[in-house]
């Protein structure tokens, strides 16, 4: 069932910083769950807009907080080489602890909305955000979490110190996706063993997926490397995680 929704850009607060975000909210009384959506590094653009409202017509409060807030207030770009040089050289300047930070802070934005579900939170992030959905995981607000293509999770964090992966551990009454294509030539696939390895190691409940012939971004519509039926099931996937995880659970 398709909602009607509203939406509208807002400013929230991580101490003396404004975050910009883009916010996406039912029709209706709630209360709904809410869900996180983690920008590419390509900032939040229209693909990550355009989930935020798939996710709204779907029952959820979605809110996508800008992640290179620090780095370049308002940044969006698209898919050239150019644009994917910049975006990579924000993501070098973030800080895992203040990524974890501001993504708290649109968790408590959501949790002081009337209707929605405290306890029924979950995050979802793309490439960079994959990446940083992974970190996102260990907060103890996120019930749900939704991985795709995240490159560098075994083998770097933001702003250096021990990679991601080591944080597994810390990973406690999540459940946690992870997508990826079989032909991404960003992630291989020593390290998506090294990622379900670890989430078996600390007995995090998981499921791994790998589209065979998709590439990196296969999500993406408004990308060349679009995998129609790869980004199909995924959708899928992860409608399935979020309602067992935030409305059945509830």
């Amino acid at each position: 069932m398709i909602q009607e929704i509203k939406t509208k850009s807002i400013k929230i607060k991580n101490g003396t910083l404004g975050i910009d975000a883009y916010l996406a909210i039912p029709e209706g009384q709630g209360p709904f769950p809410g869900i996180v959506v983690l920008q590419e590094i390509f900032g939040v653009n229209d693909h990550i807009r355009d989930l935020t409202r798939r996710f709204a017509q779907k029952g959820y409060i979605a809110i996508a907080p800008a992640l290179y807030q620090r780095q370049a207030p308002g940044f969006e770009t698209g898919y050239t080489a150019e644009d994917i040089k910049i975006g990579k050289q924000y993501k070098e300047q973030t800080q895992a602890e203040e990524l974890l930070g501001d993504i708290q802070v649109a968790i408590n934005y959501l949790i002081s909305q009337t209707p929605v579900k405290s306890n029924g939170i979950g995050c979802i992030g793309f490439c960079f955000g994959g990446h940083v959905a992974y970190l996102a995981s260990t907060l103890s607000d996120i019930y749900a979490t939704a991985s795709f293509y995240g490159a560098g999770i075994a083998t770097w964090t933001p702003g250096g110190d021990e990679p991601t992966i080591s944080r597994t551990k810390d990973i406690k009454g999540t459940t946690i996706y992870c997508f990826f294509g079989q032909k991404d030539a960003s992630i291989p696939q020593t390290e998506v063993n090294q990622i379900k390895a670890a989430l078996e190691r600390h007995q995090v409940l998981h499921r791994i997926f790998a589209y065979e012939g998709a590439e990196h971004g296969f999500f993406c519509d408004q990308r060349a490397s679009y995998n129609k039926e790869a980004a199909t099931d995924a959708w899928q996937q992860v409608m399935r995680l979020f309602k067992e995880e935030l409305e059945l659970a509830c």
